[in-house]
């Protein structure tokens, strides 16, 4: 099975639902039945399959089931969240939107050493954390899942889930309580809430852009460096890069386009400007 094209079509379809849901909760329940169809088909997979080597396991549990994972945890969260949020009174809504953040600001400091891993792209712990064979070793921990299916599960791999889906859950919260708090400050009817942007091409077409960014110093006149401009996209967007050092890498290793997703870009633009001109 191709699982990055699974993947890929995922993304794509969690963005269609986007745009054709009457409202978030009709989008949180589309998005969550599509994410679990296709973590059952990687579970059923993964029970027929070895994989070839410990960092083709690894890979998996860490970079290819997070992505329908973290967004099943996302959606999972802002369905229960929305179900259980104040309609009407807002000074009640800001209070209950403080609490929740209260929350997940206590799950991020009583999980202060996986984070700093994840967040200092360590690798060395990544055997024990993303590989089925320390399952048996970890500690029990409270958890909304109390049942760990032992072939379709790491150690690790709901925690970091978890920290994926909670950060981009922040920030849904965060701009939900800045809306309710500048409609309160101006005492106006509260405006339409506005969608959060989310990057929905690949890791390698983010690094293209990034890159060109950087090296065509159109940023703060080419003073920032291309940390501080991965930075700032990977939170714009809502999207973990991962080692992009590593990506460019093999992006000049290409043999035929070493900048396909820049000329994708160019192409598009082009075939839309004529299209108009017609």
């Amino acid at each position: 099975m191709d699982f990055e094209a699974q993947n890929n079509k995922l993304l794509k379809q969690l963005e269609e639902i986007k745009y054709s849901s009457t409202g978030i909760i009709e989008r949180s329940n589309k998005s969550i039945i599509i994410c679990r169809n296709l973590l059952n088909t990687y579970r059923k997979t993964i029970a027929t399959i070895e994989f070839d080597s410990i960092q083709h396991e690894i890979y998996f549990f860490k970079t290819i089931k997070q992505v329908p994972f973290s967004q099943l945890i996302y959606y999972s969260e802002i369905r229960s969240f929305e179900i259980q949020f104040p309609k009407a009174d807002r000074t009640e809504q800001s209070k209950f939107l403080k609490k929740k953040l209260g929350k997940l600001n206590r799950f991020f400091l009583y999980n202060m050493d996986f984070v700093q891993y994840i967040e200092s792209k360590h690798t060395h712990l990544d055997e024990h954390y993303f590989t089925r064979n320390y399952l048996d070793q970890t500690p029990i921990t409270s958890s909304k899942f109390y049942f760990q299916d032992p072939d379709f599960c790491t150690p690790y791999d709901l925690l970091f889930g978890k920290l994926k889906a909670y950060h981009r859950f922040i920030n849904y919260l965060q701009d939900k309580l800045s809306h309710i708090e500048k409609a309160n400050n101006n005492n106006s009817t509260t405006p339409p809430y506005q969608p959060e942007l989310e990057w929905t091409s690949s890791k390698t077409a983010l690094t293209e852009l990034i890159y060109a960014l950087h090296h065509n110093r159109v940023i703060n006149n080419g003073k920032s460096d291309i940390k501080d401009i991965a930075s700032a996209l990977e939170k714009v967007f809502h999207f973990q890069l991962g080692d992009y050092y590593k990506t460019f890498a093999e992006i000049k290793t290409r043999k035929i386009s070493r900048t396909k997703f820049l000329d994708d870009l160019s192409e598009g633009l082009l075939s839309y400007i004529n299209s108009t001109e017609e």
